[in-house]
C-alpha cells in the first residue's frame, strides 16, 4: 500500500478548524496517510514547494490543491486520494 501525502497550509486562525477536520479525517485511514500541517509565519518549507500562499490550502500528493474548503470537500478529496493509492498498489 502506498502512502498518501496530505499537506495543509494554515494561513490564519480561521483555518484552525480545517486542521481539526483534516486531522479527524486522516485519522480514519491510519498509517496510509502522512499529514503535514504548515503554519504561515512559522513554517517556511512550503514556500519552496508551492510558493506564497495567502489562503488556507490543502494539497494532496503534491499535485492537487484545494483552497475552497468545506468538510465535504476535505473528506471526499482524502477518500479519493486513498482509493487511488490503493488501486495503484493493487495493480
Amino acid at each position: 500500500m502506498s502512502k498518501t501525502l496530505v499537506e495543509f497550509i494554515n494561513t490564519c486562525p480561521c483555518c484552525d478548524e480545517y486542521v481539526n477536520i483534516i486531522e479527524k479525517t486522516t485519522s480514519q485511514y491510519g498509517s496510509s496517510i502522512d499529514l503535514k500541517v504548515y503554519y504561515a509565519g512559522k513554517d517556511f518549507d512550503y514556500v519552496r514547494k508551492y510558493g506564497q500562499v495567502n489562503k488556507g490550502t490543502m494539497i494532496i500528493n503534491e499535485r492537487k490543491k484545494y483552497d475552497s474548503l468545506t468538510t465535504t470537500v476535505i473528506e471526499n478529496a482524502i477518500a479519493e486520494a486513498v482509493a487511488e493509492a490503493d488501486s495503484q498498489a493493487d495493480s
